[in-house]
């Protein structure tokens, strides 16, 4: 009986620990990629494509847009390898912090963009393709409104 109590104790030590050290970030990049990769998994479990598909290329648009427009690295140049370094993490560069309305430009952006897309393929007979770029499009507007 011992022996049992004294696992749980470790198990909620261990859940402690675990929520003790997660890391708290208040950059809005951070916060829309936390929940994006949160709900996620859900949408995979529902196989639900729509949302999975929406879910995805909201995290690409965001990380897109962080990337460095002109990146130059200071560091010396690898006789080896064409336009490599030497020196272990020699080429990194600092990703852009974008804001709330930045990344909000983005996902509106990723709602207006199924949507031209849905009335083409309407246009053009395609109604299945069309039904999934439109639901694609109301999973991103629904996460204007959550965040």
């Amino acid at each position: 009986m011992a022996r049992g109590l004294f696992r749980q104790n470790r198990l909620s030590s261990a859940v402690t620990l675990r929520l003790r050290w997660r890391t708290v970030t208040t950059q809005p990049a951070q916060l829309w990629r936390t929940m994006l990769r949160d709900a996620l998994p859900a949408a995979r479990k529902d196989r639900d494509t729509a949302r999975v598909s929406a879910l995805r290329s909201a995290l690409s648009a965001i990380d897109n847009a962080e990337t460095p427009d002109d990146a130059r690295v200071d560091a010396p140049s690898s006789g080896t390898i064409a336009g490599g370094v030497v020196g272990l993490g020699a080429a990194e560069v600092a990703r852009r912090e974008l804001s709330d309305a930045q990344i909000r430009g983005l996902v509106r952006a990723g709602v207006d963009e199924p949507l031209t897309a849905a009335r083409d393929f309407t246009a053009a007979g395609h109604t299945e393709r069309a039904a999934t770029l439109r639901a694609e499009a109301a999973v991103l507007s629904d996460l204007l409104g959550d965040v």
